[in-house]
């Protein structure tokens, strides 16, 4: 090792060499980001033994419509062997787990939502991970049942393995003119379903539909001998029902309301159109003050109209929320892809505009709408956001710990040109750590076909490597500035230092190695083992071959003399 070290300082050519192999492998690894050959992501994919469907049918439709389409999904997971149990919940929102938490499933309470809770087997006992299930049945499911009722939308909820969010990408779009918000959510929308990678999309907004208003005449009912009040009722008996009487029982301390209505055969209106219905009205009749029966069609006019639908607002702003999910891949591509396919397709109406700076909303658009002078803002938000927030956080600690290290080699060596060495070691693991992930994800993907991502684990990972990469540098250069003050030559100093110190730098990267073995097999925490394994090889190559060549380029090696005061 001593006579490999010193060979390479004793030729300038060798030198060159070593520092050109270390820019190149920097080069070559940190551009494995931007060209895919590595993919980033909050946190990967987690096996969980229990996913959870979300069917959502038009605002319209009725339990046997909503139920119509969950028979379909849970017909379809019934030849699943995997499947030990399935729940269906009508009308209402399941018990709250993890993910339901933020995604409003408490809230859900209306006749054309369903929640359906699938229990696999135990994770461990089975080959399939939950997500690659759920990636292989979904399009089945989708393509049979979404069609069975109009704007019916299946979502596949799974267990996240971070925080969880409302979508793993979610657009909000804030504007003022209604009409112009719903024609844009649903331009937007069908670009995220053309976007590779992207399922489920969904629009977060009521459908509009044609309903049918009863106007009772006021002139006409009194002309007739009849109420308002009596109209009223016979009205909402029939198709609503209502309460009559009560029964008093002692085996309850309340009453026991006894509610009317016609039955289904009855109430059920032949055509669906105004003229059904008006058909249905002239078979009722009510009898007068005088014991003449009046058809209700007389006294009650039928109105056709627009439904209302529901105005979600944020921060006191109108918003209409378009969400979407990745499957098998990192929120960010699909992402990037989507926003320039969407100014694209906007520019033909609108002035697209960019936000400016380089916050976490950098990636949000201003679209200006020139002839009704209308701007709205489409905002970015969803996993996301909480991954550039995170990135944003671990980038800050990561510049932080730099600088940290750096006034603390200041102080105690007194160089820059020392600090600058250690620091630059430390920094240099980032090559073991990226391309750790790229092999990484080769044998993932040639094994299991899943992806391995460069995750918020990684990088903390990386942080973790400066600590232990510094502490290598400072060896070498210690041990190397005490021989030249004993009168060694410089060369020989930093390649006797090198193979000194090249034993238990190795095992304490062999330590390291063996100890995250175990950590890079966890779904998880798998990043931050392949980063602390590929990091510490690396950070290891760096110390014992490029600082020695750094080491000698600098006159900071020489200790300086210090002179006593009498």
């Amino acid at each position: 090792m001593e006579k490999v070290i010193y060979s390479i300082l004793s030729s300038k050519f060798k030198k060159f060499l070593v520092i050109l192999a270390v820019i190149l492998a920097l080069i070559g690894s940190v551009m494995m980001l931007p060209t895919k050959l590595v993919l980033a992501k909050m946190l990967p994919g987690k096996s969980a033994n229990t996913f959870t469907i979300y069917v959502d049918t038009a605002t319209n439709s009725s339990v046997k419509q909503t139920q119509e389409v969950t028979q379909c999904v849970v017909s379809m997971l019934k030849g699943e062997p995997e499947i030990k149990d399935i729940e269906i919940y009508m009308g209402q929102g399941a018990p709250l787990d993890y993910a339901g938490l933020v995604k409003g499933s408490a809230l859900k309470r209306m006749k054309y939502q369903a929640e359906i809770v699938v229990n696999l087997t135990d994770k461990h006992k089975r080959d399939e991970p939950s997500y690659m299930m759920v990636h292989r049945i979904r399009p089945k499911i989708q393509k049979a049942c979404e069609g069975l009722v109009n704007d019916t939308s299946i979502k596949f909820i799974e267990m996240p393995s971070g925080p969880p969010t409302l979508a793993t990408i979610v657009v909000e779009l804030y504007g003022e003119d209604h009409k112009l918000m719903r024609k844009t959510a649903e331009r937007i929308a069908d670009v995220l379903r053309q976007t590779e990678g992207l399922v489920d999309v969904d629009i977060m907004q009521d459908t509009i539909y044609k309903k049918y208003e009863l106007i009772p005449d006021k002139e006409k009912i009194i002309k007739s001998g009849l109420s308002v009040d009596q109209v009223n009722k016979i009205i909402y008996l029939a198709f609503k029902g209502s309460k009559v009487a009560v029964k008093n029982t002692k085996n309850q301390q309340d009453q026991i309301p006894i509610f009317l209505r016609l039955d289904d055969k009855t109430r059920v209106v032949r055509p669906d159109s105004k003229e059904g219905l008006e058909r249905k009205l002239t078979s009722l009749n009510l009898m007068n003050k005088m014991g003449v029966l009046i058809p209700i069609k007389e006294v009650v006019s039928v109105k056709e109209v627009n439904s209302s639908p529901t105005i979600f607002r944020k921060d006191l702003k109108d918003m209409v929320t378009i969400t979407a999910e990745c499957d098998m891949v990192s929120q960010v591509y699909p992402l990037l892809d989507a926003r320039e396919k969407l100014m694209e397709v906007l520019e033909d109406e609108f002035e697209v505009e960019k936000v400016p700076g380089m916050s976490t909303y950098m990636f949000d658009l201003i679209l200006k709408e020139p002839y009704q002078n209308q701007e709205m803002l489409l905002r970015w938000d969803g996993e996301m956001k909480v991954t550039l927030d995170t990135f944003r956080d671990l980038g800050g600690a990561f510049i932080a710990a730099l600088v940290l290290m750096f006034l603390l080699m200041v102080v105690y060596y007194k160089s820059f040109a020392l600090s600058g060495i250690v620091l630059i070691a430390s920094f240099l693991s980032i090559i073991g750590v990226i391309v750790g992930h790229y092999i990484t994800d080769k044998f993932t993907m040639a094994v299991a076909n899943v992806h391995f991502f460069l995750t918020a684990t990684s990088l903390i990972g990386f942080i973790s490597l400066m600590g232990i990469s510094a502490r290598s540098s400072l060896l070498l250069i210690d041990f190397s500035r005490a021989m030249i003050a004993d009168g060694v030559e410089k060369k020989r100093a930093i390649a006797t230092a090198t193979a000194t110190r090249a034993k238990p730098i190795m095992l304490t990267t062999i330590a390291i190695v063996l100890g995250s073995a175990l950590l890079a097999t966890d779904p998880i925490f798998g990043g931050l083992g392949i980063a602390l394994i590929f990091g510490s090889i690396a950070a290891t190559l760096v110390s014992l071959f490029f600082v020695p060549v750094l080491m000698d380029s600098t006159k900071a090696m020489f200790p300086r003399e210090e002179k006593d005061e009498i």
